[in-house]
C-alpha cells in the first residue's frame, strides 16, 4: 500500500498552531468589538422579551399589482418607522419580509392598540402654506430672511421657466425627520385659496383686527410649542383636520427643529402623479425632485402658488407634510403652471429619492390589511426564554455525556470544540442586533439547540475516520493525516446539505420561522470554521501526545478496544526469479 506523500503530510502537521492562533485572534476581537459596541447580550424577540408584533400584507388596488415592488415597499416601511417613532418608542422594528409582508415589532411599555391604529392607516400627505415659522427654541420671534443663510437647501421651480426661482430660504428642510403626528389646532383663517381649496381668509393668524378664540388659541399652541422636545413633537395639536390650520414640526438642513404655523391644506397627496429624482445636468442644481400632478392638482397647485409668490418670506413658502410632519418647505417666486414642478436645493441621492418616495407615496395604489397580531406579556416572554435556556443546556449535557461514554479522551477536544463554537454564535448574535436587526425568539433558539447535534455530528465523522485509519494498523499521526480528507469531504457535503435546507427556510418562510431558519444556517457555516480552524488543528496537536499516540485505553483511540489489525509494514517484494535459472 502507498505511503502518503511526506511533503504535504509534514506540512499540514508542522502549522496546527496557526488555525487555532488565527481563530482565537477571531475570537478576541468579535468580542472586543461586541464590548465596545455596549451590545453585549443579543436582542430579544417579542416572544422572549414581551410586547406585540403585528403582521401587515400589502393589497393593491384593482389592475395595480405591479405597486408591490420594493421601491413602494420600502417606503411604506419608512413612513410606518415614522408613525411608531412617533409613539415615542425608540426600540421598535418595522421591515418587509417578503415580497408583501410588514413585520412591526413593538417593544412592551408600549399601548398595542395606539400602535395598531398608527401604522395600519393610510399616510396623508398634504401641501399647506406657511404663515410663520421659526427655530424652535430661538431668541427671536421672527423666522430669518431668505438672505440670512445661504445653506438651506429647497426652492420650487416651475419647469417651463426653472431660471426664475429665487435663492433658497433659510428655513428650507430638504431632508426632514420629525416624529410628530398631526398637530391640531381650531379654524383659522389662512391664505385666499383657488377654487379647489376649501376655506379663505387673511394670510396671517394676526393680519386681521378681530382675532377669533381660535386665532388666540392656535397663537399660543404655536408660543410653546417646543419641538426639540420629542414628547411635545409626539403630542402638539394632534389629530388636525386638513381643512383646519395647525402648528407643526420639521428639522432644517442644520438639523434644527423648527416649528411652524401652517394654513389648511390646498393640495394633497391623491394630487400628485408621480414624484421623482433626478440628477440635473443641465444646471448646477444637482439632484432634485420632480413633481407630476393630475389635472385637478395641476389647477389647485398653479392657484395657490401664484397667490403664494405674491407674499413675502416666510409666507411664499409651502410646506409638504407627511402625515403631520413637515419634510420640507419650498418656497416659490411664480405661479407654477403645466402641471410640473421641481424641488432643488442642496439635495444628495439619498435625500432626493427619500423626498421623491414620500410624495409618492399619497398617491400609492396600496393599503395594508391587518394578517395578525400577537401580545406578549413581558413575564410570559421570560418564561419561554427561561424554558429556551433549560431546553438547550439539557441538549449540551447529553452531547457531552454521549461524548464522554463513547469517545472518552477525545471528549478534550469535543467538548473545547463545542465552547468555542457556542462563544461565536453568541457574540455574532449580539453584533447582528444592532447591525441587520437581528432578534433572537424562540424558533432562533430552537436552531441553535439544533445545531449542537450537528456540530458534534462533525467531530463523530472525524473521530470515527480516525478510528478507521487506526483498525487497518496504522499509527496515530498518519491516521489523523489520512482521515482528514475524507472526514472533510463528508463534513462540507453535510453542512452544505443543512446551510441550503436553512437558506430555502428562510427565503418561502415569513415571520418567527426565519428565526429558526437564519439561526439554523449561521450555526451551520461556523460548524465548518470551528472544524477546519480549531477541531481539526488541535487534534493533530494532541496526536503528538503519548497519551493518544500510544492508545491509552481512556484516550478513545485503544487499538486493541478498536479491534486493530497488526501494524501495516513495508516488506520488500522479492526479486523476480529467472525461469531459465530455475
Amino acid at each position: 500500500m502507498a505511503a502518503p506523500k511526506k511533503g504535504r503530510s509534514a506540512s499540514a502537521q508542522s502549522k496546527p498552531g496557526r488555525s487555532l492562533a488565527l481563530i482565537l485572534i477571531a475570537i478576541v476581537a468579535l468580542t472586543g468589538g461586541m464590548f465596545a459596541s455596549g451590545n453585549d447580550t443579543p436582542r430579544l424577540g417579542i416572544d422572549l422579551a414581551g410586547g406585540t408584533s403585528i403582521t401587515l400584507r400589502a393589497v393593491p388596488e384593482k389592475g395595480q399589482e405591479s405597486a408591490i415592488n420594493k421601491t413602494n415597499m420600502d417606503t411604506a416601511v419608512d413612513i410606518m418607522n415614522r408613525r411608531v417613532n412617533g409613539l415615542g418608542v425608540s426600540e421598535a422594528e418595522v421591515q418587509t419580509q417578503g415580497d408583501k409582508n410588514i413585520i412591526v415589532n413593538i417593544p412592551k411599555g408600549t399601548n398595542s392598540k395606539e400602535a395598531r391604529e398608527q401604522v395600519g392607516t393610510t399616510a396623508k400627505l398634504y401641501f399647506r402654506p406657511v404663515l410663520t415659522t421659526e427655530v424652535s427654541g430661538a431668541a427671536a420671534t421672527t423666522p430669518p430672511s431668505p438672505s440670512a443663510s445661504s445653506s438651506a437647501s429647497d426652492k420650487a421651480t416651475g419647469k417651463p421657466t426653472p431660471s426664475t426661482s429665487a435663492t433658497p430660504s433659510a428655513t428650507a428642510t430638504s431632508q426632514g425627520r420629525p416624529v410628530s403626528d398631526a398637530l391640531k389646532a381650531d379654524a383659522t383663517p389662512s391664505a385666499t385659496a383657488s377654487s379647489g381649496a376649501k376655506s379663505s381668509a387673511s394670510p396671517s393668524p394676526s393680519a386681521s383686527g378681530a382675532v377669533s378664540d381660535a386665532t388666540k388659541k392656535l397663537e399660543a399652541q404655536y408660543t410653546a410649542l417646543d419641538c426639540r422636545k420629542k414628547a411635545v413633537r409626539a403630542t402638539a395639536g394632534k389629530g388636525v383636520k386638513a381643512t383646519d390650520p395647525t402648528v407643526a414640526c420639521g428639522q432644517n438642513s442644520q438639523g434644527q427643529w423648527q416649528k411652524y404655523i401652517l394654513g389648511p391644506a390646498e393640495v394633497d397627496g391623491t394630487d400628485v402623479k408621480k414624484a421623482s429624482a433626478v440628477f440635473n445636468t443641465q444646471t448646477a442644481a444637482g439632484w432634485t425632485v420632480t413633481m407630476e400632478f393630475t389635472s385637478k392638482g395641476s389647477s389647485k397647485f398653479a392657484d395657490i402658488t401664484g397667490k403664494l409668490a405674491q407674499n413675502q418670506s416666510p409666507q411664499n413658502q409651502f410646506a409638504i407634510v407627511l402625515d403631520g410632519n413637515v419634510v420640507s418647505d419650498p418656497f416659490v417666486k411664480q405661479a407654477l403652471t403645466g402641471g410640473s414642478a421641481e424641488i432643488s436645493g442642496s439635495f444628495n441621492q439619498d435625500e432626493a429619492q427619500s423626498l421623491a418616495n414620500m410624495l409618492s407615496y399619497g398617491a400609492l395604489p396600496l393599503t395594508f390589511k391587518e394578517d395578525s397580531v400577537t401580545t406578549v406579556t413581558a413575564a410570559l416572554g421570560g418564561e419561554q426564554l427561561h424554558a429556551g435556556l433549560i431546553a438547550g443546556a439539557i441538549g449540551l449535557a447529553l452531547v457531552v455525556i454521549y461524548l464522554l461514554i463513547f469517545y472518552r479522551g477525545l471528549s478534550v477536544i469535543a467538548i473545547p470544540s463545542l465552547l468555542v463554537s457556542a462563544i461565536l454564535t453568541y457574540v455574532i448574535m449580539a453584533l447582528l442586533g444592532p447591525a441587520i436587526h437581528f432578534a433572537l425568539n424562540l424558533p432562533a433558539v430552537c436552531g441553535a439547540i439544533v445545531a449542537i447535534g450537528i456540530t458534534a455530528d462533525s467531530f463523530i465523522v472525524f473521530f470515527e475516520r480516525i478510528r478507521d485509519e487506526i483498525r487497518e494498523g496504522r499509527s496515530l499521526r498518519p491516521a489523523v493525516e489520512r482521515a482528514w480528507p475524507r472526514a472533510r469531504r463528508t463534513i462540507l457535503v453535510s453542512d452544505f446539505v443543512s446551510f441550503l435546507a436553512a437558506a430555502v427556510l428562510f427565503i418561502v418562510t415569513v415571520g418567527k420561522v426565519q428565526g429558526f431558519a437564519f439561526t439554523l444556517g449561521l450555526t451551520t457555516v461556523l460548524d465548518v470554521v470551528v472544524v477546519f480552524l480549531f477541531t481539526k488543528p488541535l487534534m493533530t496537536l494532541l496526536a503528538r501526545r503519548k497519551f493518544f499516540a500510544n492508545g491509552h485505553k481512556w484516550s478513545g483511540l485503544d487499538p486493541k478496544a478498536l479491534g486493530a489489525k497488526p501494524p501495516l509494514r513495508r516488506t520488500r517484494r522479492p526479486a523476480p526469479v529467472d525461469p531459465k535459472e530455475a
